[in-house]
């Protein structure tokens, strides 16, 4: 990733949060640059602005196409690849039926290596630059998930799931010690690598004994500046299994504070139907939450609560395979779809700083991901605006950008995708 480039196009720059800093929080250039060096951007600017400074470095012109930030994904499963849009009734129904007969199979490494590869084409076809996922309980899983995200320089983030309760399938079961051990050595072995890092990863609290909660609670006292990832509140018969098994809780989040498992940097899946007492302990701790619309819907589980944002980061997710779709435009439109039903009408804006800005903050990456400013990694997406004649036909009509965009966010998917960069390398179209 050596020399310089210019990247053409529009240009849309977030200084922060639109929900909190309204119309001061983006900056529009309809004929923008962005100056890549050595994997990163070193500035951004009007295109005449930074042609006339750099007269003598490679130019990639993507006209009207606007140049963002890659998206990111802070909750997804890679193992779940091939099972996605497979039609299940409820959340317990759909892990019995799919997802752990298929889970089993990542005992193989050339399986999971198979997959792994199928997967980074998929997200990065989309326009998905980093994603927080969930492998299986096999560590062979989690090797094979950054083996590959290394070879392509992504900055990827991953962890062993971990299971020991018998309500999980024999095949997919490991113990309270070697969920510690396992987990502990693939924190040593790719944690802090080249752009990787680990996540702890109970899969939720129905699936682990008090034993295994204990042991990972442990383990991320060990290991801080390790994330923490699990699920919470998804469905409301989730929650009755829950009580069933740890009767003494107080709510399901009671389950993880117990065991050491409650701290800012924990990211909380779904988190659809929490109690006040819940709200109140995530948002004094700094936790985050990241919601699943398309996962939400397509397993009936509930409408999240955008307003949640007042008092906490939340970043946006597809939880494929759960999820219907690997695209986060997609993810965004539910997004908007489901805050409509909650009497919230997202902007276009706040809609893209969820799958930029606000999931990089939600994974402690808002320092080096989510943004197209100088110093950050030189990850984006390039939107064509006019991919369909339906998009293209509302975009002619629009006198601002976010008319322009909103078609897109709406109704767009991968032909919407011009181009995809990876530390200012394009890797999408081929």
């Amino acid at each position: 990733m050596t020399g310089k480039r210019l990247i053409l196009g529009q240009v849309l720059e977030f200084l922060g949060d639109p929900a909190q800093l309204g119309a001061g929080a983006t900056r529009h250039r309809r004929h923008g640059a962005v100056l890549i060096a050595e994997g990163r951007i070193a500035a951004v600017d009007e295109a005449d602005t930074l042609r006339a400074a750099h007269p003598d470095v490679a130019v990639t012109d993507h006209g009207a196409h606007l140049i963002l930030p890659g998206f990111i994904d802070a909750h997804a499963h890679y193992p779940q690849t091939a099972i996605i849009a497979s039609w299940g009734k409820r959340l317990i129904d759909w892990l019995t039926s799919y997802t752990f007969p298929e889970e089993m199979r990542f005992a193989d490494p050339s399986y999971a290596a198979e997959v792994a590869a199928r997967y980074f084409d998929l997200v990065l076809a989309q326009g998905t630059t980093t994603v927080a996922s969930y492998c299986t309980i096999h560590p062979e899983s989690v090797n094979a998930y950054f083996t590959e995200a290394q070879a392509r320089g992504l900055r990827m983030l991953a962890g062993k799931t971990c299971m020991d309760r018998d309500t999980a399938p024999a095949g997919l079961r490991d113990t309270a010690q070697s969920a510690y051990d396992d987990s502990k050595a693939l924190i040593g072995r790719w944690h802090g690598v080249d752009r990787l890092s680990y996540i702890i990863t109970p899969r939720f609290s129905p699936t682990s004994t008090r034993a295994q909660l204990g042991a990972l609670g442990a383990l991320w006292a060990e290991h801080p500046d390790c994330l923490m990832q699990t699920h919470l509140s998804e469905q409301t018969d989730e929650i009755a299994w829950m009580h069933s098994l740890y009767p003494e809780a107080r709510d399901y989040l009671d389950t993880y504070e117990a065991h050491g498992l409650l701290r800012e940097n924990g990211l909380y899946g779904h988190a659809i139907h929490l109690t006040p007492r819940e709200i109140d302990r995530l948002a004094e701790v700094g936790a985050a939450l990241v919601h699943c619309p398309t996962s939400n819907t397509f397993i009936g589980s509930g409408l999240f609560d955008m307003g949640l944002r007042a008092r906490m980061r939340v970043g946006l997710a597809t939880d494929t395979g759960g999820g219907s779709s690997f695209s986060m435009l997609r993810t965004m439109a539910a997004a908007y779809e489901i805050a409509q039903l909650r009497g919230m009408a997202l902007h276009p804006s706040e809609s893209i700083w969820l799958a930029t800005g606000a999931s990089a903050e939600a994974l402690r990456l808002g320092d080096r991901i989510g943004r197209l400013a100088p110093g950050y990694e030189a990850d984006m997406v390039v939107l064509d605006l006019a991919s369909t004649p339906a998009i293209a036909q509302a975009t002619t009509r629009a006198e601002d950008i976010w008319q322009a965009v909103f078609p897109t966010i709406m109704m767009g998917d991968d032909r919407a995708v011009a181009q995809t960069y990876v530390m200012g390398r394009p890797v999408v179209p081929a």
